[in-house]
């Protein structure tokens, strides 16, 4: 596994482990046994893992995910920690590396700000570079459904177009917190909203992200 998506992934695995199965998730109706199952199965069972995207395999997805929810904790965080099985399409280096490292960084704040002692991560310029090339690729997807025009801006000035329209509301904030605001955590994504109010106040309720 590449450096990114491993150490995204045995970040995950931890905060796990640490805050237990019946922790919160900013999910909606999941635990962090939950999202563990998720997890394991988006890797490890592609036969069900396509109803993440396909409306006629979800009772497939939501049955197998059921199935391994209900395994041991721990064994769940052990196979997230030790990474796909070999058939897997994510054990190819450049695969995990392109479709694991944002979909852990996304999880992991998913289960740490959940946490009523939550503290900010402070990301490595590179990896949080990474993260914003992320956000640039994806923008006009994660804010298809928006409401109004969505700009995404770094502090240092640099922009990306979600969504056209009017009017315009500009995101501003690091590339982690506006890559969560674009996958839909808008309340827990550390950011600012310049625009009108009532344009404001529509993007905070609408339904972002894939």
């Amino acid at each position: 596994m590449s450096t990114h998506a491993k150490r995204e992934r045995l970040l995950l695995a931890d905060l796990l482990e640490a805050v237990g199965p019946e922790a919160p998730t900013l999910c909606s109706g999941w635990t962090a046994r939950d999202l563990a199952a998720h997890v394991v199965v988006r890797e490890r069972r592609p036969d069900a893992a396509g109803g993440l995207l396909v409306g006629v395999l979800r009772n497939r997805l939501e049955r197998v995910q059921a199935e391994f929810a209900a395994k041991p904790y721990e064994e769940l965080i052990q196979l997230i920690r030790t990474g796909p099985p070999r058939f897997s399409p994510y054990a190819v280096k450049q695969v995990d590396e392109a479709a694991n490292t944002v979909e852990f960084y996304i999880h992991t704040e998913d289960v740490r700000r959940a946490q009523p002692d939550w503290s900010r991560r402070e990301l490595d310029p590179v990896f949080a570079d990474l993260l914003w090339s992320r956000t640039e690729r994806t923008a006009r997807l994660l804010g298809r459904k928006s409401p109004v025009g969505l700009v995404l801006r770094r502090p240092d000035g640099r922009t990306v177009v979600a969504h056209k329209g009017a009017p315009v509301v500009t995101v501003t904030g690091e590339p982690g917190e506006l890559l969560l605001f674009a996958f839909g955590r808008q309340s827990a994504a550390t950011v600012g909203l310049e625009g009108d109010k009532e344009a404001v106040d529509r993007l905070h309720t609408a339904e972002l992200g894939m």
